[in-house]
């Protein structure tokens, strides 16, 4: 009896597998996953990271869809913080070396992500008091010469995108060279040649750090944030800029080194290679994945043939058991830095970073589809 059940549902599994979606589904689990999320949290918040996350995947939706009462909600959320991050105008005063969510950790990233919406409204409508803040801060930042302001994995989403938008609204390709030297510190503190992966910081580097089963821990959402990061910079980066194959190659390795975790339900595990450091699903490392999978074989950077597959278990998971009835996007880590051992995650666990990345990658997968 008992093996008759399991294959009756393994079989209802790969009928789920094989369903062929229409751009119009898909389309229609964004407007429901997006309403949901708008109708039940208001835009009036600050322009800390995580409220920045979503607001990233909101504006793929207003590419994408054209939904004006979506774009108002990211306007709403950018007048409300008067188009900054951290409001310190003192550049003396600005700090990033360490954690800090004060107003005088202005050249810390997790401020700066909201750059890259504020520049794409700009783009939208221009009005110059829209890209004012990021114009002072992200040119001081360039113009500086440390390289050491990308010290953990997220910050390579929260700004890296925002240093090939600038160049992209300035035509000043000191952003571009400043983006090359920061990677490079980054990638001298936090990535691991031997998988292609990044750590989460310095913290976590093996073998100083390891899982309770002595492996090496990487963190799904930090590598999430990475892929989809580099996904952001190609699509801004001119093809002929010097450092592109340099940026291509950083991108399909890491690619390369995600594909090889992922799980047979779809998803991957908070610590990517130790499913046992925490086990159980997780959305938004999975979402982030699926979104710079998806987008590397829309623009020809991933053969399909290779990608396919991981990308129609992820998509399976994130629109059967992360995607809730009520437009929900539930098994999102909270807040945090790494896998950590006994914490639960449920359907009921959303956040604001998870539902932008589960857009991101909903997006992309109507362009793949559409192809």
């Amino acid at each position: 009896m008992r093996r008759v059940i399991f294959v009756v549902c393994l079989l209802a599994s790969m009928a789920v597998e094989a369903r062929q979606w229409t751009a119009d589904e898909v389309k229609s689990v964004i407007k429901k996953v997006n309403t949901y999320w708008q109708t039940n949290n208001p835009a009036e918040v600050r322009s800390f990271w995580d409220n920045a996350a979503y607001h990233t995947g909101n504006m793929e939706v207003y590419k994408l869809l054209g939904d004006q009462q979506m774009l108002d909600y990211s306007i709403r959320w950018a007048e409300h913080n008067q188009w900054k991050g951290a409001t310190e105008g003192d550049p003396a005063k600005w700090k990033y070396k360490t954690y800090g969510e004060g107003q005088d950790y202005v050249l810390f990233g997790d401020w700066q992500i909201c750059f890259q919406t504020f520049i794409d409204l700009y783009n939208l409508q221009a009005d110059e008091t829209k890209v004012a803040r990021a114009k002072e801060v992200m040119c001081y930042e360039a113009d500086s010469k440390a390289n050491d302001y990308w010290w953990w994995a997220d910050a390579l989403y929260m700004v890296m995108p925002v240093m090939t938008k600038m160049y992209r609204l300035t035509g000043d390709t000191k952003y571009l060279r400043k983006l090359y030297e920061n990677i490079l510190y980054s990638d001298s503190i936090m990535l691991d040649r031997e998988t292609g992966l990044y750590y989460r910081d310095g913290r976590y580097v093996y073998p100083k750090h390891t899982t309770e089963a002595g492996k090496k821990d990487f963190w799904a959402r930090g590598d999430g944030w990475v892929l989809a990061g580099l996904a952001k910079v190609l699509q801004d980066m001119p093809a002929d800029y010097v450092r592109h194959p340099f940026f291509v190659e950083k991108f399909q390795n890491l690619a390369r080194g995600v594909a090889k975790c992922q799980q047979p339900q779809g998803h991957w595990t908070r610590s990517m290679l130790d499913p046992r450091q925490a086990p159980g699903y997780e959305t938004s490392g999975t979402a982030f994945f699926c979104y710079g999978l998806l987008w590397g074989v829309n623009n020809g950077y991933l053969p399909k043939k290779e990608f396919a597959p991981v990308i129609a278990k992820a998509w399976n998971y994130l629109t059967t058991i992360a995607l809730q009835k009520d437009g929900k996007v539930g098994y999102v880590q909270p807040i945090g830095d790494r896998a950590i051992p006994g914490q639960v995650i449920n359907a009921d666990s959303q956040q604001n970073f998870g539902v932008g990345a589960f857009l991101l990658a909903a997006c992309e997968y109507v362009r793949y589809i559409s192809r």
